[in-house]
């Protein structure tokens, strides 16, 4: 076996294929785009580069073969917030053989040493955590857009090299067509008509404004979180504009208190369904493709990301959020899912919303650490 660093835009079509490999006979994966990966390690696109480094290689049999490859990476913000500095590797992918797994692994773990990290995380992204990031243990049906799929045999891997579980990041999912239960909805509209309490969906033509008042919020509402690091307002318009093609004003709402902003929740359509079938090409024809799927209509949205400042997090602001989608949704008989993804197994307060919902379990990554000797 023989392993190479990326470096070559033939090595880089490499990386890619892999996983089309590796996938090939599975009918549950959906190939990501090829620009989506690019973009992490394309420093004029992944703004992480301005305070880490990261890289990359394939596996191949000595026939030239490909069988694997993986990534590594350090957050400078994050790598020095733990017991021991701590690096991240991810974009695992391997053929069923423990020896190709493990040698993708070492490569990773010698190069975060190399660089005097003493553990890596696994497998997360170069990048924020939704998208990319876990290893999936739990669920194994067709993914929505940037959520990690693999294939069950990864788990056995990552265990027997030594990896332990950090926390479990819980999806649950929740019936669109259903109204919310009695006591979730009679909340939700008591807290709606509360006085100084308003509730707007995003608008692209204020985008800078709503990018402000989201990271006002999200900055307050996780900053007691282990390890949080403040997002910055170019990450929050970066996504935005990668979130445009897909993006449904009525789907992103935000919650004001006496004109503060106070908490939002940001839904998707879920890209999955309208890139089923591109094989990650964005081409001319790939978007005539995602334009008809687009039209043909998506039957699934995800909740990417909710955030609710630390002084009204006891207000009943999130369900207030969503009787409001759910005003907006129920009418169009559109969507079947509402995909709550991903919640840490430690945010008691999230998983006891979804609960409040009607959701019910859809899937579980892992986010392991590994401790070098």
């Amino acid at each position: 076996m023989k392993i190479t660093e990326v470096k070559t835009r033939a090595d880089k079509k490499a990386f890619l294929d892999v996983a089309r490999i590796i996938y090939k006979d599975d009918k549950n994966w959906i190939c990501p785009l090829d620009n989506d990966i690019e973009a992490v390690f394309d420093p004029n696109k992944n703004p992480f580069f301005k305070h880490g480094q990261c890289t990359r290689w394939i596996l191949t049999e000595d026939n030239g073969q490909l069988i694997g490859r993986v990534a590594a990476f350090i957050n400078e913000k994050k790598a020095y917030n733990y017991e021991q500095p701590t690096g991240g590797m991810g974009f695992f992918e391997s053929i069923n053989d423990e020896k190709a797994a493990f040698l993708l692994f070492d490569t990773a773990k010698e190069w975060l040493k190399a660089r005097g990290m003493k553990a890596m995380d696994g497998p997360i992204n170069f990048g924020e955590n939704d998208n990319f990031w876990g290893l999936l243990a739990d669920g194994f049906v067709p993914p929505s857009y940037g959520m990690n799929y693999n294939p069950p045999y990864y788990v056995g891997f990552f265990e027997k090299y030594g990896f332990k579980t950090q926390y479990e990041q819980i999806t649950n999912h929740v019936d669109a067509h259903k109204p919310f239960p009695e006591r979730f909805t009679k909340i939700a509209e008591w807290v709606a008509q509360k006085p100084g309490y308003e509730f707007k969906h995003l608008r692209a033509s204020q985008i800078e404004k709503f990018a402000e008042d989201f990271m006002e919020i999200y900055n307050d509402g996780w900053k007691d979180f282990e390890n949080f690091v403040p997002i910055v307002k170019d990450t929050i318009l970066e996504s935005f504009r990668k979130m445009k093609p897909l993006m449904d004003e009525s789907l992103i709402w935000f919650a004001y208190v006496n004109g503060e902003p106070a908490s939002f929740v940001v839904i998707l359509p879920d890209a999955n369904q309208m890139i089923r079938g591109l094989n990650g090409k964005l081409n001319l024809i790939g978007k005539l493709k995602f334009l008809y799927n687009k039209w043909k209509g998506v039957k699934r949205m995800r909740a990417i990301v909710m955030g609710t400042k630390q002084k009204y997090q006891k207000h009943g602001l999130e369900s207030g959020l969503f009787i409001k989608l759910k005003e907006y949704i129920l009418p169009l008989k559109q969507y079947d899912e509402l995909e709550l993804s991903w919640v840490g197994d430690f945010n008691d307060k999230m998983i006891a919303l979804h609960h409040s919902m009607g959701g019910v379990f859809g899937k579980k990554h892992l986010t392991m650490r590994y401790i070098f000797n």
